[in-house]
């Protein structure tokens, strides 16, 4: 008897151990705690990043008529001078005039302009006046070789100082030589805010404008969230 006994004491961790119990199982609400490994699905090499911009850009043809094209490859690349890049493919009307130019505008509009944005960048402007159809309205700009729209609340006003080849797409390189706003966008400090902006957002996926969601809590703020505060 004893010695059944001595096996059967000798099997018990065996058995736990290839049936997987732990008599101390992770904490599954403990930061740090090894998560469930879920396999990421493969897309190709292909511009499935979401979401982007949907700047309106302003430009001047060789007759010096004012037109309108909405880019989403777009950004701010440079702080000091500032700067922002678009990408355009060579075949958009815009392209060549920016070429010929040097220069371009961004207009910013909110969620009541989304309608401007997605018709101007659905149309050409070498057999459409965009400005005509639309009724916005174009300003010829002070500083640059290229118009802004009057309606449009944020504006950046941009000589080229540099161009990329990047494959299917031109990126200019725009040094922005001023911003105009609306005081209606501006905080107390003089700040455009998202908020009173109510700019959009393009999701190449689904070829759809979308709005912007609530605010999330200062980067300061977010931050001290980040990592767990030890007892």
């Amino acid at each position: 008897m004893k010695h059944q006994w001595r096996w059967i004491l000798m099997l018990v961790p065996v058995t736990l151990l290839l049936t997987g119990w732990d008599a101390a199982p992770p904490d599954e609400s403990t930061p740090g705690t090894a998560a469930p490994v879920v396999e990421k699905t493969s897309l190709g090499a292909r511009t499935a990043i979401i979401p982007t911009l949907a700047w309106v850009i302003g430009s001047y043809d060789a007759e010096e008529r004012a037109n309108l094209m909405t880019a989403s490859w777009v950004g701010v690349c440079a702080s000091r001078p500032a700067a922002v890049m678009i990408g355009l493919r060579p075949a958009t009307y815009t392209h060549g005039n920016i070429m010929a130019r040097r220069a371009f505008t961004v207009n910013i509009g909110g969620a009541e302009l989304a309608r401007y944005a997605a018709y101007v960048g659905r149309v050409s402007g070498r057999t459409q006046d965009k400005f005509t159809a639309t009724g916005l309205t174009p300003v010829k700009s002070d500083l640059v070789d290229a118009p802004y729209v009057q309606e449009y609340p944020l504006i950046a006003e941009c000589k080229v100082t540099k161009t990329v080849e990047a494959g299917s797409h031109t990126l200019f390189i725009g040094e922005i030589v001023d911003v105009k706003a609306d005081p209606a966008v501006l905080n107390d400090a003089g700040v455009p805010v998202v908020e009173k902006l109510n700019p959009v957002v393009y999701s190449p996926g689904s070829g759809a404008f979308y709005g912007l969601g609530p605010n999330l809590g200062a980067v300061s703020e977010l931050a001290g969230q980040a990592v767990p505060k030890r007892p």
